[in-house]
């Protein structure tokens, strides 16, 4: 069979292979014209001129981290999943080295469920977060992750054993290890801590987003309304785009106001969402935080919890779990209410 064919012949087929197919070729394309800069970089320059410069990336940015870990100090936090998991981390700073080890014992052990994350993903949400505390312009880069010591004990769901599932891993368990991260330096509030992963589609349409809410605040400044935080990057498709390509019409989407936590520093708030399905789909989530909401940090107040649901044509109400799926009608319409923010410091006294 062609490689075109392989998708498809398999007892679970990818729906569009064509579509998944030539995303593999443009990911192929990609990585090939990166190679071939590359080499003309070094054909220009000199191979030891680029490797010099690739030095000095790196050890700028480990200068840098270091920099910002002088003015960290260590702490612990213990941050619940919507699942009952948990992610505990250990912050310990060296003043005198300026170093860090972060510590992931006492994380859950490996899950049943494909909440379970690789190490790789715990290891970048590490480096993002240190490199979100560097106030130079920086590229991301391993020289971030020089000072710092990183500890994940074999078989919790950080550092699964296979065959573990770990879909949600990066796009949820990830968030979790961030905001408890920042939990343990104690420098902000956490953010909504999920990415609402919405799928929807039947045999001829498939669409999936993940949707912004409230970003959270920290000492200095507040959080961000609707918006991607963290570990998810994506944009939402654009809503003209959206209806002219898929059977569905996008009634509402706006900010939640005033959900985001008060503090001295308010938490961003989080967003509402509605879908209206032209044609019978079925609608999946995949989520965190409808249970446990964002913490807030200092005195400031957790941020509220995300909510989803389907209104029928006729009026019924379906609630539906964080991790969920639910055939739709024509006429029927999902509702998505995103997390908002935690806030930073108590409010202060009106006396």
């Amino acid at each position: 069979a062609g490689f075109g064919e392989l998708p498809g012949a398999e007892p679970y087929p990818c729906r569009n292979v064509d579509q998944n197919v030539a995303d593999l070729r443009a990911q192929l394309a990609a990585n090939a014209k990166g190679a071939s800069e590359l080499k003309r970089m070094a054909s220009h320059f000199g191979l030891p001129t680029v490797t010099a410069y690739m030095r000095h990336v790196q050890d700028n940015a480990e200068e840098s981290v270091r920099r910002a870990i002088s003015a960290l100090r260590s702490g612990e936090f213990d941050y619940h999943m919507d699942n009952g998991a948990r992610v505990k981390v250990k912050a310990s700073i060296d003043l005198a080295t300026r170093s860090a080890t972060v510590d992931f014992t006492g994380t859950s052990a490996q899950l049943s469920s494909n909440f379970n994350a690789p190490s790789a993903v715990c290891r970048a949400a590490v480096m993002y977060v240190f490199r979100t505390l560097v106030d130079e312009k920086i590229p991301m880069n391993e020289g971030c992750l020089r000072p710092i010591e990183l500890v994940i004990p074999e078989g919790c769901m950080l550092s699964p054993r296979y065959p573990a599932a770990v879909v949600a891993g990066n796009v949820e368990t990830s968030q979790v290890v961030t905001d408890a991260i920042y939990g343990a330096l104690g420098v902000m509030g956490a953010a909504q801590g999920t990415m609402n992963n919405l799928t929807f589609g039947n045999e001829r349409y498939q669409y999936y987003e993940t949707v912004c809410g409230g970003s959270g605040a920290g000492d200095g400044f507040d959080g961000t309304d609707a918006v991607h935080t963290h570990m998810t990057n994506s944009r939402l498709t654009d809503p003209e785009v959206l209806e002219f390509r898929y059977p569905v019409t996008l009634e509402s989407f706006g900010i939640r106001k005033g959900s985001g936590g008060a503090g001295k520093h308010k938490g961003g708030d989080g967003t509402t969402r509605r879908i209206r399905f032209n044609e019978a789909m079925t609608v999946c989530m995949l989520s965190n935080r409808r249970k446990v909401p964002p913490y807030g940090m200092a005195g400031g107040q957790p941020g509220e919890c995300g909510r989803n649901w389907v209104e029928r044509e006729d009026g019924t109400v379906v609630p539906m779990e964080a991790c969920d799926t639910v055939h739709v009608a024509p006429g029927d319409v999902f509702v998505l209410q995103t997390p908002s923010g935690g806030g930073f410091g108590e409010v202060a006294s009106s006396d």
